[in-house]
């Protein structure tokens, strides 16, 4: 494994086999759009971060993220009961990351935000590709939940993408792993892998736009007995490469182009899902919403993450076609200013 950003100053880019082993962003010979070379400030400024943990069962739905946004850090952690329809959310929002860690090593490293008692930690284990989620709040709820990528084999989805004339994106994907572990809530206490519960991974760095917007589908689960994983987006990795994929038994297959069918303004009507090379045809029923907002200014955000049912087929290339009838999962549309 290699580090991201090579001796010249810049990325290497494309899909790769194994990730990188360290997103060096501090050695990337960061330009103006006219070609003036940036300082360290610049960089520290444009540079920004961000890993998710998702869960999924029939009984229990949820998820946690941090992100670095230079001059706030930002975390939040939700869980769903679908029997119920009930929502627990907390979020954190910290000025300029004070109570914040990120690791470059998207292997190997722990990304925490801790305050007044509070912790989201996301840890990665470069011995057995593990990835763990821990998160204890001061309201008494406790999750710790982990996969590994290693047992049963998965092909993780790795890309670096060119953005605009100045920057890139490094992205690692993972969805379609079993998880165990405990959560212990107001909603009750559950054990994951009795839940037969899945996950999924993102972890995301880079010099993206300034103002940027973003579509995103995922789903885990086990489908006709096979372990499944879809994972599609429209707006961020699409210059040269495409980080669209579904897993079959940890194994990937490439997607191509997405279209995004749905009405702002109404999010919690159904969506519609399609890829240009016909593998992709789905529906998708939200049953509820996280919703972050921040308008600070210099730094914004309109973060609608929702969880639902998916419908319609996908046909894998080579494979059989996998029909889906109500696999939970989650779709995002967000839109950010940083």
């Amino acid at each position: 494994m290699q580090p991201l950003i090579q001796a010249n100053g810049q990325p290497r880019l494309g899909v790769f086999d194994v990730p990188p082993a360290q997103v060096n962003y501090r050695d990337y010979d960061l330009r103006s759009p006219m070609g003036r070379r940036l300082g360290a400030l610049a960089r520290w400024r444009r540079f920004h971060q961000f890993q998710y943990f998702g869960l999924i069962s029939d009984q229990l739905i949820g998820g946690c993220a941090l992100a670095n946004l230079s001059l706030l850090g930002v975390g939040f952690v939700y869980l769903f009961q679908p029997a119920t329809g009930r929502l627990l959310e907390r979020r954190f929002k910290l000025p300029l990351g004070l109570g914040c860690e990120f690791s470059q090593n998207p292997q190997q490293g722990v990304c925490q935000l801790r305050w007044r008692g509070n912790l989201l930690r996301l840890e990665n284990r470069a011995a057995g590709a593990e990835k763990h989620l821990r998160v204890e709040l001061d309201d008494g709820t406790q999750i710790d939940a982990s996969f590994s990528e290693a047992q049963p084999p998965f092909q993780p989805m790795c890309i670096a993408t060119p953005i605009a004339n100045n920057g890139w994106a490094y992205a690692q994907k993972v969805a379609g792993v079993t998880c165990s572990g405990q959560v212990r809530s107001a909603l009750g206490n559950f054990d994951l892998q009795a839940l037969q519960a899945f996950a999924h991974h993102d972890w995301t760095a880079g010099f993206l736009r300034p103002q940027t917007c973003w579509n995103w589908a995922c789903l885990s689960g086990a489908v006709g007995g096979r372990r499944l994983g879809l994972n599609l987006s429209c707006g961020v990795n699409e210059t040269s490469f495409s980080e669209n994929c579904l897993w079959l038994d940890g194994r990937l297959y490439p997607v191509s182009g997405v279209h995004f069918q749905f009405d702002r303004r109404q999010p919690l009507q159904p969506w519609q899902i399609r890829s240009q090379d016909g593998q992709v045809e789905l529906r998708f029923e939200p049953a509820g919403m996280h919703h972050e907002r921040v308008n600070a200014l210099i730094v914004a955000s309109d973060f609608r993450q929702l969880f639902g049912r998916f419908h319609g087929v996908l046909r894998p290339a080579g494979e059989t076609v996998v029909p889906l009838q109500g696999q939970w999962g989650f779709v995002e549309d967000q839109y950010v200013k940083w």
